[in-house]
């Protein structure tokens, strides 16, 4: 129900997330084209990639070029990824345009549930994150932080260890949670991460609902979430129908639902929620985004042309939900069989010129003249169709 839900703040990937797990030689200039086409969209937060190792990400060697090249468009966010000092060095030369960011801005507390995949992808330790705790907390003191948050990453599982239950997560956020409650400094930010696609709308809920029920003042929630089994998007939706008015949920994914993780062992397979698919969702669960969808499926279409093969997201291949009668499909369209026929949503009967029509005569429909007279399909409190003669009425 509109009003109901969260504040969410979505942030777009497809130039980190996204290119990370493509062909390094795709040009800078079709990266360049492709945001600035993105900040076209009505996006408010675009990554625009990240400021790493080209030994570990060679797809990222030329961020340089990107943010040097590219058009910012007032009233977006652009940030990049930066793991360490010398990636949050360099990408201060380009602030701005680019905003420099660390994690929910405040200071936190978290580490990998999977010991494994964080010496693949960090090449670091559990343990080792951990034993940075109290470096973190020393700090937030000398600063005289007045919050703070806690979570955990590879929340929900993994593809080397197995399965980590919401009691498992829990006993670790209650662990970081008790070490900010010693020095004073209240949490209020918790975030969940799932770099191997282990997400499930069940333990999403059960693990917001405990948090919420356990710390009511946690009111700043974070879930990034990975589409390798396809549970992301209700993942997210669960994550938005389990907070309130009174939260604020940071959400993100890629145009296209394309990315992955070369660590995690899913590589392309693993993907991303789509952000046209997440838009949709939100539009329908009353929460306005402010989003040109026309543009958005556009710079999916350009990504698939950039890439050579179809994308993962399904409203960039049949559109939005046609809700206006302009929008609405021809009754009297051929077969629409093939995806590039579907595209006549956006490309029109063009699309589909010269498929199979079988009927012998038009097809007309009263429903549909309705409808074109701006009326609705039925009259749920009046006579259409109940009242018609064609309409069975009970005997006696």
């Amino acid at each position: 129900m509109p009003g109901q839900h969260p504040k969410v703040i979505y942030t777009e990937e497809g130039m980190r997330e996204g290119m990370q797990i493509e062909d390094a030689n795709i040009p800078v200039s079709e990266k360049v084209a492709l945001l600035d086409a993105l900040s076209e969209t009505g996006l408010k937060r675009i990554v625009v990639g990240s400021f790493v190792s080209p030994r570990y990400t060679p797809q990222m060697e030329r961020i340089d070029e990107i943010v040097e090249k590219f058009t910012p468009k007032e009233g977006v966010t652009y940030t990049a990824l930066a793991l360490n000092q010398r990636g949050i060095e360099r990408a201060r030369e380009y602030s701005p345009p680019l905003t420099i960011e660390r994690g929910s801005g405040i200071p936190s507390l978290s580490c990998h549930m999977c010991d494994v995949f964080a010496r693949r992808n960090t090449n670091r330790t559990q343990m080792q994150e951990m034993e940075n705790w109290p470096r973190v907390i020393a700090q937030a003191q000398e600063q005289g932080a007045t919050e703070a948050g806690i979570g955990t990453n590879a929340t929900f599982g993994s593809n080397f260890l197995g399965d980590f239950t919401v009691d498992m997560v829990m006993r670790f956020m209650e662990k970081q949670h008790l070490l900010w409650d010693e020095v004073g400094i209240p949490v209020t930010s918790v975030s969940v991460g799932d770099p191997m696609g282990w997400c499930h709308p069940t333990k999403v809920t059960e693990i917001f609902q405990r948090v919420k029920e356990q710390w009511p003042e946690v009111v700043n929630f974070r879930a990034h979430l990975h589409n390798s089994r396809g549970m992301a998007t209700a993942s997210m939706y669960a994550a938005i129908d389990t907070l309130g008015p009174e939260d604020t949920l940071n959400v993100d994914g890629t145009i296209g639902g394309f990315g992955g993780c070369p660590y995690c062992g899913n590589g392309r397979a693993t993907g991303m929620v789509a952000t046209e698919d997440a838009m949709h969702m939100m539009d329908g669960m009353g929460i306005d985004m402010g989003i040109d969808m026309d543009r958005l499926i556009d710079c999916v279409w350009m990504v698939e042309e950039m890439l050579g093969r179809q994308l993962w997201g399904h409203v960039s291949r049949t559109g939005t939900r046609p809700m206006t009668v302009d929008r609405m499909y021809d009754m009297n369209a051929p077969f629409v069989e093939t995806l590039e026929q579907v595209k006549h949503f956006k490309l029109g009967p063009s699309a589909y010129e010269g498929g199979i029509y079988p009927w012998r005569a038009p097809i007309e429909s009263p429903y549909r003249e309705r409808v074109e007279q701006g009326l609705p399909p039925y009259d749920v409190d009046g006579d259409w169709p109940w009242s018609e003669d064609f309409f069975p009425k009970p005997s006696g």
